[in-house]
This record gives C-alpha cells, sequence and structure tokens, in this order.
C-alpha cells in the first residue's frame, strides 16, 4: 500500500511566497497606469490575494497543530509563514492608504519603488524555492544575499525620496501624506529582508 503524501511545508512556503508576488506585481502595474476612479476595483482584487493568502496560511497552520514531526522546528514555520504573510499585507496597506488619503495622482519617482518591490517580492520567491532543497542549494544564499541588497536599495531610495519630498514642497498635508506612503513602501521591503534572514537563520540551525 502506498503511503499516503504528507503536507509539504517547504511547497507551503512557495505558495505563500507566490500570493506576495502578484499583490507586488498589482501594485505596481495600479501605480504605472493610475486612475483614483479605478482603486477601489483594485483594492478590492489586492484584498482576495490577501485573503486567499491568509487562507493558506490557516492550512499550512491547521496541518502544524496535527504534525508529529514537522521537517523544521514548529517555531521556524510559524515565524516564517508569518513573515511571508507580512509581505502581502504590507504591499496591501501601500493601496489602502493611496485610497483613505484619496491621491489623485501619484508622483513619478514613487514607481521606481514598487518597481523594487515587485523584484524584491520575486527573489523572495526564488528564494523559497531554492529552500526547498536547502541542504543542497548552490543558489539559496545567493538569493538572501540579494534581497538584502534589494532592501539597502529601498533604504536609499527611501532617504532620497522624503529628501526630495521636503525640499519640493510646504504643503503640510501633502508632506504627511507622502511621508506616509513612502514609510509604506519601504516596509515592503523590510519584510522581504525578514522573510530572507528568517530562511538564512534556519539554514543555519539544519546544516
Amino acid at each position: 500500500m502506498k503511503k499516503k503524501r504528507g503536507f509539504n511545508y517547504f511547497e507551503a512556503f512557495v505558495g505563500l511566497s507566490e500570493y506576495s508576488l502578484s499583490s507586488a506585481e498589482i501594485l505596481h502595474n495600479t501605480l504605472m497606469n493610475y486612475d483614483a476612479a479605478e482603486l477601489p476595483q483594485k483594492i478590492k482584487e489586492m484584498h482576495e490575494i490577501e485573503h486567499s493568502a491568509d487562507l493558506a496560511k490557516h492550512v499550512l497552520m491547521n496541518n502544524l497543530l496535527k504534525e508529529f514531526l514537522p521537517p523544521i522546528e514548529r517555531e521556524d514555520i510559524t515565524s516564517l509563514s508569518q513573515e511571508i504573510d507580512d509581505v502581502t499585507d504590507s504591499v496591501e496597506d501601500v493601496l489602502l492608504f493611496l485610497s483613505m488619503f484619496n491621491i489623485k495622482t501619484i508622483r513619478p519617482e514613487i514607481l521606481k519603488f514598487t518597481e523594487l518591490i515587485a523584484s524584491c517580492c520575486k527573489s523572495m520567491y526564488e528564494a523559497l524555492v531554492e529552500f526547498q532543497n536547502f541542504k543542497n542549494s548552490k543558489t539559496l544564499h545567493g538569493k538572501i544575499v540579494e534581497i538584502n541588497n534589494l532592501e539597502e536599495k529601498g533604504d536609499g531610495l527611501y532617504y532620497e525620496m522624503m529628501r526630495n519630498l521636503f525640499t519640493s514642497s510646504n504643503d503640510p498635508i501633502e508632506l504627511m501624506t507622502w511621508c506616509e506612503i513612502l514609510h509604506k513602501l519601504e516596509r515592503c521591503c523590510d519584510n522581504c529582508e525578514d522573510v530572507a534572514d528568517t530562511i538564512e537563520q534556519i539554514v543555519m540551525k539544519n546544516s
């Protein structure tokens, strides 16, 4: 009799990261072709992705509750799944803040940030694909370094755009709104780096 295949946590991590990548692509495409009138529909699309990610995470956690001997420590599975989910949530937050602040036009330099976020999420996805075979992977470390470098680039963009904002505007409302949005954009990159750091810690513990 063929043994029943158990739940694959590594495949689940990849699946969660696909939601993050999809959300980042929607964010970038929405801002590239920005139309404030279409924002409610885009938020709905984004929320459907975020909700699907939440459901997938619940499936993972429910399996973990019943798991006798998971492939890595329970705490690591819990932390990594939550951190990937945080990436999706933080990307969704950007669209929500654009709507909340009633943004009518997008500052052109913001597209550099959304493109960078999409690159971060793509590298995160690729790292998690490699993580499935972390004991033999020749490229996982390079992907982790890549995410760290992208996050560092995000820090540079944040500083540059904040400085440009305060040198080009004296409007307190404009300054407040774009400061919040830039903070949310930076947080997306930070969350991707959190995932990379956790992957690296798990690899070190299990090598």
